[in-house]
């Protein structure tokens, strides 16, 4: 991925002076910024990124920059791409699933915090980790909804599995703690008292006091729903914390991704051709910047930009189909954009910052993104 050296005022100024034949990613580091200020101002406790929403290390710098001194990593490229961006930062490895190779690297790194939802890789730890000043977590899984998707199907203990593990966590001289998350974009607030009561209640059972409660990420972001109120999440996660742990509250950690980063990005589409249906090819699709649209099923803010029209005033639905010689690269359902949309006009999507740097394939010899610093999106 390039990475432009100037700084524009906007997309549009961009696209229209430049006419770029790739797709390009377009970053306003001051939405950043005030997004990780609004997190350190209103999380009771610790905040962390989630690298893999966006390891660009613009963002890992702005985050920096802004405050953030904490980090989850999921592999060891992440702990190196900390380590060389922000050396002394606390650095959390919640994927719950690490090779012992993996786990080596980690403690060598310094990283102090990992998570578990299994008994195999807690001995794994304890096979190879001093524990004297280590964090463990145990991660639950609960059947709550709310989610665009359910982190639950992959990773995480059950309840009942992990009183167990809290026990085995605490006897083996790690610091005992847990950690859950909801699930990706998660607009329903009571999915977070859901799992709030119920590693309180773990905890009791378990007879574990918890040295502190990762809440996760899953916070939602502004899609095309309008802006979430996340003063009310944090408030009702202090809240429930208060409520269910009582003298014993743990310390708080979050580990927002993608609402900590999307809103900073757009990401701009050029027309390769309208075809007799009027059916819509862009220059990307969902082996690139549009990878998630298939399985994140939520309506997001687009745009159409031209140098040579002006936009319908009535918006058609219209099929839109990736750049690649693939059939199943087709965007699911469809967009509402002009009728008299033509070849080399542009479609910007909004909240895109997340999860589009690291999984932008070259699939087909597609894949080239080019980044661009704006002042506003």
């Amino acid at each position: 991925m390039n990475v432009t050296s100037e700084i524009w005022n906007t997309p549009t100024d961009y696209l229209l002076a430049r006419s770029p034949d790739s797709p390009v990613h377009f970053f306003a580091p001051s939405i950043l910024q005030t997004q990780a200020k609004r997190f350190l101002s209103g999380f009771n406790g610790l905040v962390t990124f989630a690298v893999k929403a966006n390891p660009d290390p613009a963002v890992i710098t702005n985050l920096v920059a802004a405050g953030l001194q904490a980090f989850d990593v999921a592999s060891p490229n992440e702990i190196r791409l900390l380590r060389e961006l922000a050396p002394h930062a606390s650095l959390h490895y919640n994927n719950p699933v690490r090779s012992r190779t993996e786990i080596r690297f980690a403690s060598e790194m310094g990283v102090k915090s990992f998570s578990v939802d299994g008994f195999n890789e807690l001995a794994k730890l304890q096979d190879i980790i001093p524990p004297s000043g280590i964090e463990v977590s145990v991660r639950i899984k609960l059947p709550v909804s709310g989610a665009a998707y359910d982190f639950g199907t992959k990773f995480g203990a059950t309840p009942e599995k992990a009183i167990e593990l809290l026990r085995r966590v605490k006897a083996a001289g790690f610091l005992p703690s847990m950690t859950f998350h909801p699930g990706t974009q998660c607009e329903d607030k009571m999915a977070w008292r859901e799992y709030i009561t119920a590693s309180a209640a773990v905890s009791r059972a378990a007879g574990v006091p918890l040295h502190r409660l990762n809440v996760g990420g899953g916070f939602p972001c502004k899609m095309a729903t309008g802006a979430p109120d996340l003063e009310g999440f944090f408030a009702l996660i202090d809240e429930t914390v208060a409520a269910q742990f009582g003298e014993d509250r743990p310390a708080l950690i979050c580990e927002p991704g993608r609402t900590m980063v999307a809103e900073s990005f757009s990401h701009a589409t050029r027309v390769k051709s309208v075809n007799d249906n009027g059916d819509v090819y862009l220059n990307d699709g969902i082996y690139g910047g549009l990878s998630e649209f298939p399985v994140l099923d939520v309506a997001r803010d687009y745009a159409v930009i031209s140098a040579s029209f002006t936009p319908a005033t009535t918006p058609v639905p219209t099929s839109i189909y990736g750049p690649t010689c693939d059939s199943l690269d087709v965007l699911p359902g469809s967009l509402e954009l002009p009728s008299n949309i033509a070849d080399d006009d542009y479609v910007v999507f909004q909240s895109m910052g997340a999860y589009v740097k690291g999984v932008t394939t070259d699939f087909n010899g597609y894949g080239q993104l080019e980044t661009v610093t704006v002042l506003a999106l």
